[in-house]
């Protein structure tokens, strides 16, 4: 027996009768264009499964052999004598020369508000707090945290 993702429990049941020279007339979609239909045996279905599996474990396989290779060739790469020969294998094997960096940085922000005397007591401090917020204009930076601290009426 066998569990499925979705929390069945299948038996596999060997069939009375097979033909694997069964034809079969089945879709063959091809990405966003348009599908066809075509007719094949079931053996040839089979076998086209089964490859379709095989190489979708060597894909994977390659994958993560070549993200283990970004890893060696990101650490390596500052302190290489050879990054031209680094720079070439990244590039055969598409790999971005990037690494994460860490940062924090202070800024320091001054501006005016107007404040609405008709509103009586406006709370200064907490509208700062409630609406100064910092982005980023380079997509290649993330803001992960922020923090507003010691506001004050100057």
């Amino acid at each position: 027996m066998e569990d499925t993702p979705y929390g069945a429990t299948v038996t596999p049941v060997v069939p009375e009768s097979y033909n694997a020279n069964l034809l079969v007339t089945y879709k063959v979609i091809h990405g966003y264009s348009d599908a066809e239909y075509a007719t094949d045996k079931v053996a040839s279905i089979e076998w086209s499964l089964h490859n379709g599996r095989q190489s979708q474990k060597q894909a994977n396989m390659y994958a993560s052999k070549i993200d283990t290779v970004k890893d060696i060739i990101t650490e390596a790469y500052a302190d290489s004598d050879d990054q031209e020969t680094l720079r070439a294998i990244a590039e055969a094997l598409d790999i971005e020369l990037t690494r994460e960096v860490e940062w924090s940085a202070t800024i320091e922000v001054s501006g005016t508000i107007s404040v609405d005397l008709l509103e009586g007591d406006v709370d200064v401090e907490q509208e700062i707090y409630d609406n100064l917020y910092v982005d980023s204009q380079n997509g290649q930076i993330e803001i992960v945290d922020t923090e507003v601290t010691n506001v004050r009426e100057n």
